[in-house]
């Protein structure tokens, strides 16, 4: 069953960048309602990581004003909220690290069920193969006429095999299961280290949220795609404000470049060129667009996004 967070959804505001850092919120976020934000987390130990990159994610403004305006997050300001760790409990203390040490031991028993079940099937190869190997030695004795193969001499696995064998147990070579798993040692509970402050901290009140975010004067443009269906990406890779995208990313190539302009603005006809030969040339569309009503028109920024207008520009050869 997909996970369904407690909404608002805080999105930590840290340093000027807007930040998640539960698992559950992004896959929710991303499913739901097509907000993919920039993974930007690196483990310590590799700190040049430059493909795979971890939480916390990081939301641009027009995606975070997306969901703010849309009731489904609010923007919490981190260092006052961590102001309430001073103020916790010993008891909620204490209880938050027992069920740190529970999960810590539900981690460690399905590791421990792993590694016995991959060890029961190669225990389980290796005596398929002594046993193959005893059928050929009585077949190629029992063709030549000589005396059958002594017991002990066919059951004796090769020092290969018997290395394999002494890896997991050095004192009873037996393949049973039930062998196996009493010789395993107990393992204490796996290190939980968790990715967000609530809980333990209770989740910040409305009066505390921070007002809804600035955004760019590319927002009514980034909202219409956006309501169309699309996933929007930054597009500093190809030269412009917005890649968008027809289903998510990691399924789907970006069907355009984005870039907004103000609806009296004078557009450069070197920049169009440039857009759409650009565009042809990556296999995508250039997108131009933005709202016939101006920020001192409208009420507000929703109006502005009902007011968008956008064009698709393709170099084609005469």
């Amino acid at each position: 069953m997909d996970f369904q967070p407690d909404l608002p959804i805080p999105i930590s505001y840290v340093s000027g960048r807007y930040l998640l850092f539960s698992i559950d919120a992004v896959t929710y976020l991303r499913r739901e309602h097509h907000i993919c934000g920039v993974l930007i987390g690196t483990l310590p130990q590799i700190p040049q990581q430059n493909v795979f990159l971890g939480l916390p994610l990081e939301l641009m403004p027009e995606e975070a004003r997306l969901l703010v305006d849309k009731g489904v997050a609010c923007i919490v300001d981190e260092a006052k909220a961590h102001d309430g760790m001073n103020t916790l409990l010993e008891e909620d203390r204490r209880r938050y690290l027992r069920d740190l040490e529970s999960q810590g031991l539900h981690v460690s028993r399905i590791q421990s069920d792993r590694k016995e079940r991959n060890r029961e099937q190669t225990l389980k190869k290796l005596e398929e193969k002594k046993a193959n190997a005893k059928a050929k030695a009585t077949a190629s004795a029992a063709a030549a006429q000589t005396p059958t193969v002594p017991e002990e001499a066919t059951s004796t696995p090769s020092p290969k095999n018997a290395a394999i064998v002494d890896l997991f147990n050095a004192e009873d070579r037996s393949s049973s299961p039930s062998t196996a798993l009493a010789s395993t040692p107990p393992q204490g509970a796996v290190a939980i280290t968790p990715a967000t402050s609530y809980p333990p901290l209770s989740t910040p009140p409305p009066s505390s949220h921070l007002s809804a975010p600035a955004v760019p004067p590319s927002y009514p443009l980034f909202a219409h795609l956006h309501s169309k269906g699309y996933f929007l990406s930054p597009g500093l890779r190809f030269g412009c404000q917005y890649m968008a995208y027809p289903g998510d990313p990691l399924r789907f190539h970006s069907h355009f470049l984005v870039v907004s302009y103000d609806w009296d603005q004078n557009i450069d006809i070197m920049d169009l060129v440039v857009g759409g030969r650009l565009g042809t040339g990556v296999k995508k569309g250039f997108l131009i667009g933005g709202a016939q009503k101006g920020i001192d028109e409208a009420n507000s920024e929703a109006d502005r996004v009902d007011t968008v207008r956008a064009f698709s520009l393709e170099w084609a050869g005469m």
